[in-house]
């Protein structure tokens, strides 16, 4: 099999990092959650005093705190390479980057260019050699323009909400439908509006709008769309 390099962009809870997950699994690749090495900058600001109540970044600490910034990812099962856990500076932070609370301010954090530099510097060292299936934002766009595979993942705002809500409660956290809703559509207006590497569909990304299907049938349809395109690599 070719070692491709896989991007996988969309919105905000549309599903993108569970079908990046799968396919690598099955296919043997490497994953590579882009999003949460966002999230794990945006932790570390919250954890140093900074970020505001209103919602505001102090950009300037945060970029020459950059360099004190080691995100790596961790495989706590051999047999699956696919299971990770995100590290900051070693520690496991993975349940941590996944509330609320991060999200609120994630999409601030990421607007910030000498952020997306610094990671997207990591995530193209990551994918040097191909092989990987990497999902985010900017994938397709910024990341990995010349990817064999490019897919660009929609739902509408609603059912994304539904969706996140149901993974929050499973974590035990108490959100509500509105507030899950809000924070979904604030950050879609930030992530598309942001001057560097705002998200949209590359002109060669293949549409995946899964509102009404199940997991099994995207995951069909990604696999099919995967052998296609690692067949036709020379």
């Amino acid at each position: 099999m070719n070692k491709i390099t896989v991007a996988i962009d969309g919105y905000s809870s549309s599903g993108k990092s569970t079908m990046a997950r799968e396919l690598a699994r099955r296919v043997g690749f490497t994953y590579v959650d882009s999003g949460a090495m966002y999230r794990t900058v945006t932790l570390y600001a919250m954890e140093h005093g900074m970020t505001g109540p209103d919602g505001s970044v102090d950009v300037k600490a945060l970029v020459a705190a950059l360099p004190e910034i080691n995100i790596r990812f961790s495989h706590p099962d051999p047999d699956d390479m696919t299971v990770q856990h995100t590290m900051l500076n070693g520690r496991d932070v993975e349940r941590e980057i996944r509330t609320i609370e991060v999200s609120n301010y994630v999409s601030p954090v990421a607007t910030i260019p000498e952020v997306r530099e610094y990671l997207v510097d990591q995530q193209r060292s990551m994918g040097r050699e191909g092989g990987i299936v990497m999902d985010g934002r900017d994938i397709g766009t910024t990341v990995f323009p010349d990817a064999e595979l490019k897919v660009f993942v929609n739902a509408s705002p609603e059912e994304r909400a539904r969706r996140r809500v149901r993974e929050l409660q499973a974590k035990d956290e108490n959100v509500s439908y509105d507030e899950v809703l809000a924070n979904v559509r604030e950050r879609d207006y930030i992530d598309t509006h942001r001057e560097v590497s705002p998200l949209r569909r590359a002109d060669d990304a293949i549409l995946l709008d899964n509102d009404h299907m199940t997991p099994a049938e995207q995951m069909d349809w990604l696999l099919n769309e995967f052998h296609k395109a690692a067949d036709g690599k020379n």
